[in-house]
C-alpha cells in the first residue's frame, strides 16, 4: 500500500507508506495520494489534511530507479505526477504537512503547497535538481523565492545542499520545529484547532489565498514542464542517475550545454 488513511474525526492523515525506498514516490504512489487527496477535497466530514512519512523518511524524492525507464521519454508517456501536483495545487482544504524525517526533492517542493509545515529537529531537506542534471519542478521557481526570497531560494535549489530544521524555520520554509516524539502530538493539535471551525469559511479563506498565486504559478508550472521534459535524459540527468545507481561521484565534465 503506497499511502495509508487514518481518520481522527475531521483531521484526515495520509501517510507515505514506502519505507523499502524511503518513501520515495513512484506512479503508483503519486496516483494513490492523488487519489486520497482529491476522495477528501469533496468528503464533508474531513476538514483538515495532513501528509506525513512512515519509517525514518518523510519523503525521498522521485524513484529515480523508474525516471531512468526510457519509457518514460517515448511519446505519449503520461505520469502520475502532473495529476497528483494538481491535485495538491487545487486541494481546497487546510493541508499540513508533518516533516517526519529525511526529505529530498518533491519531499521539499511539495512543502510550499502545504498551508502549514511542522518538521523535526532531527529531519532534514534538500533540493537536488541541478545536481541530478535536471530543474526545479511543482511550480516551485515561482513559490519558494516568493515564500523564501530570492537569495535563499537560489540558495537552495544551485547548491542542493541539506538544511536542517533550524535553517528551514529561520527562512520560513517551515511553521514550527518539534523534537521527534512530539511531531504528531503538535501536529495534531494545530489540526484540531483549525478542524474546530466552520468548514464553509475555511474553504473559503483557502480559495481567496490561493486566487492570488493562481497566475504567477500555472506560467511557472508549464515553463518547469518543457525544461524538465527537456532536460529528463539528457547527457548530464544520465550521468547523475548513473552515478547515483553505481554509488560513485558523477563527471559532469566536458557535457554540452544544449
Amino acid at each position: 500500500m503506497a499511502v495509508t488513511i487514518e481518520n481522527n474525526g475531521r483531521i484526515r492523515t495520509l501517510t507515505l507508506d514506502r519505507q523499502q525506498a524511503l518513501n520515495a514516490f513512484d506512479d503508483e504512489m503519486y496516483k494513490a495520494v492523488g487519489d486520497a487527496l482529491s476522495a477528501a477535497a469533496i468528503d464533508d466530514g474531513v476538514s483538515v489534511v495532513i501528509i506525513t512519512g512512515s519509517g525514518r523518511a518523510f519523503c525521498a524524492g522521485t524513484d529515480l530507479g523508474e525516471m531512468a525507464d526510457p519509457k518514460r521519454r517515448e511519446k505519449g508517456f503520461v505520469g502520475q505526477f502532473d495529476y497528483f501536483i494538481s491535485t495538491v495545487t487545487a486541494f481546497p482544504k487546510p493541508l499540513l504537512a508533518a516533516v517526519n524525517g529525511l526529505g529530498v526533492g518533491i519531499g521539499l517542493t511539495l512543502l510550499p503547497h502545504c498551508d502549514l509545515v511542522y518538521m523535526s529537529s532531527e529531519a532534514r531537506l534538500r533540493a537536488p535538481f541541478v545536481s541530478l542534471g535536471v530543474t526545479v519542478e511543482a511550480g516551485n521557481s515561482y513559490l519558494l523565492p516568493k515564500v523564501l526570497g530570492w537569495a535563499n531560494a537560489a540558495d537552495i535549489l544551485f547548491t542542493g545542499k541539506w538544511i536542517d530544521a533550524v535553517r528551514a524555520k529561520e527562512i520560513g520554509l517551515v511553521f514550527a520545529v518539534s523534537e521527534p516524539g512530539q511531531l504528531m502530538a503538535d501536529v495534531l493539535a494545530k489540526a484540531l484547532e483549525i478542524a474546530a471551525l466552520p468548514l464553509v469559511s475555511l474553504v473559503t479563506t483557502k480559495q481567496l489565498m490561493m486566487q492570488h498565486r493562481e497566475q504567477g504559478f500555472a506560467l511557472a508550472r508549464s515553463l518547469e514542464d518543457r525544461a524538465f521534459a527537456k532536460l529528463t535524459g539528457a547527457p548530464a540527468n544520465r550521468e547523475a542517475v548513473a552515478a547515483f545507481q553505481e554509488k560513485r561521484e558523477p563527471d559532469f565534465s566536458n557535457l554540452p550545454v544544449n
